[in-house]
C-alpha cells in the first residue's frame, strides 16, 4: 500500500514523538546530557519525564487515532505544541540557558515537527 505525503508526515511525526518521549521518560539523564545539562539534577529529570509522558502520549495518539476529525484536532494542537517548543528552545539558546548546539538541535527538531504537522494536515486546513 502506497503512502501519500500526508500519511508519511503523520507517521513520521508519531515516530519522532515516540522516540523522543520514551527516551526522556526512561533515560532523562541521557537526554539532559545531550542537552548539555547536568543529568543528575533531580528536578531536571522530573521535568524531562513530564515532557516524555506528554510527547509519547501525543505520538501514540497520532499513531492510533482513526477518526479524521480527531486526527485533525491532534495535528492542530501539535502545531501549537511544537511551535511553542521551537520558540522556547530558540529563546533558551539566545539567553544562554541551553548550550548553542543543544538549542539549535532542539529548535530544529521542533521546527521539523511543526512542518510535519502542517504537511499531515495540509489538505484539510481551512476546510472546516
Amino acid at each position: 500500500m502506497a503512502m501519500n505525503a500526508r500519511s508519511f508526515a503523520r507517521y513520521s511525526l508519531a515516530g519522532i514523538r515516540l522516540v523522543n518521549g520514551v527516551a526522556a521518560l526512561l533515560a532523562p539523564q541521557v537526554v539532559a546530557r545531550r542537552l548539555g545539562a547536568d543529568g543528575m539534577q533531580p528536578a531536571l529529570s522530573h521535568v524531562l519525564r513530564m515532557f516524555g509522558v506528554r510527547t509519547a502520549f501525543i505520538g501514540a495518539e497520532l499513531l492510533f487515532l482513526q477518526d479524521p476529525a480527531r486526527i485533525a484536532r491532534a495535528l492542530h494542537v501539535g502545531t501549537v505544541i511544537h511551535t511553542s517548543d521551537a520558540l522556547s528552545a530558540a529563546a533558551a539558546g539566545r539567553c544562554g540557558m541551553l548550550a548553542p548546539r543543544a538549542a539549535a538541535t532542539a529548535t530544529a527538531i521542533s521546527t521539523v515537527n511543526v512542518a510535519l504537522t502542517l504537511v499531515a494536515d495540509w489538505p484539510r486546513r481551512g476546510t472546516g
